[in-house]
């Protein structure tokens, strides 16, 4: 079985060792660059920093973010979000990400990321409304996604918090009524609420609360192609042959989430064979994609794609597709 790793732009190369060969960060390399790295605004001085929670070797105990060259914070390896505050109002800045991992071992800067803060508000001393008709759908095993109703303010909205329990989970713009929350556990049940936040920081009552438990679900982690959950839709598998040769075509759009989708898996018959990891900004709205499968004509084989999602975990499996070389 054809067994590749193939990078799209100016990208790091994701080879898998064979047995014995050591695994990553055995090799006395760093962590990687922390990828889906975003910043939106949370008012006229602060701004919402988040990205893919590492995982694998090396293990990362430590996050630190930089404003331009200086770091500002530093987190826990558990942490993927975090809160830069006093900063000035009406000024754009750009922030980074690094790993640190238990031996000390820094790694690289991500790409940076910019975000402009609001103008201040002179004497608001006025809240936003309470965000009413919040709702919950599941969206798969381990994801839940979440909408309500816009709040009212006289300044403006500028962002929304969301919490899960009485904890800042995640902050979008004060334009979306809308966002999804990944990384949950299937079979598990939890509480989300919602609050907004001006541009002075002035922050409203949270909403009403919604439950809503995770279905038990399949385990996408064992190769099943059963789950709909945040899986890439309108997938497309076809065939090409070029000099003896046969090429599988594929074309996606990819599943709709806050953040960043840097890399998809590719299986056969249930077995991966590529990754595909973008370095630069993904295509926005359908991508393509084609790659080397032999030179056996007649050979049919079963595709799925999937993606991994910006806090670190693998979404569903897209729906099969069937595909057979030329004669």
């Amino acid at each position: 079985m054809l067994r590749t790793t193939v990078v799209w732009g100016a990208l790091l190369t994701m080879a898998s060792c064979g047995p014995g060969g050591p695994g990553p960060g055995e090799d006395g390399r760093p962590p990687a660059a922390p990828a889906g790295v975003t910043a939106a605004a949370g008012s006229a001085t602060s701004v919402h920093v988040m990205w893919n929670r590492a995982s694998g070797k090396p293990e990362v105990t430590r996050y630190e973010i930089y404003r331009g060259t200086t770091k500002v914070k530093e987190v826990p390896g558990s942490q993927h979000m975090v809160d830069v505050t006093r900063l000035k109002p009406s000024t754009g800045y750009a922030f980074s990400v690094r790993a640190r991992d238990a031996d000390g071992r820094l790694g690289p800067p991500s790409e940076p990321v910019r975000a402009t803060t609001p103008a201040a508000t002179a004497a608001d001393g006025r809240a936003p409304s309470r965000p009413e008709r919040l709702r919950a759908e599941a969206a798969g095993s381990r994801a839940v996604q979440l909408s309500w109703a816009r709040s009212a303010d006289d300044r403006g909205v500028a962002s929304y918090d969301v919490l899960q329990g009485t904890t800042k989970i995640h902050s979008v713009g004060g334009a979306q009524t809308a966002t999804v929350v990944t990384g949950l556990r299937p079979g598990t049940r939890y509480s989300f609420t919602v609050r907004a936040r001006d541009a002075a920081d002035n922050v409203s009552p949270g909403s009403a609360a919604v439950r809503i438990t995770t279905p038990a679900g399949p385990d996408d982690e064992k190769g099943t192609a059963t789950g709909t959950g945040m899986a890439p839709t309108g997938f497309r598998a076809t065939t090409h042959r070029k000099d003896g040769a046969h090429y599988l075509d594929l074309s996606w759009t990819a599943p709709a989430v806050d953040g960043v989708i840097t890399e998809y898996q590719i299986q056969l018959d249930r077995k991966p064979v590529t990754s595909l990891v973008w370095g630069a900004t993904p295509p926005r709205g359908r991508a393509t994609y084609s790659f080397y499968v032999g030179r056996e004509a007649g050979l049919t084989q079963r595709v799925w794609i999937r993606a991994k999602l910006p806090d670190g975990t693998w979404g569903a499996f897209s729906a099969e597709r069937t595909v057979t070389t030329e004669e």
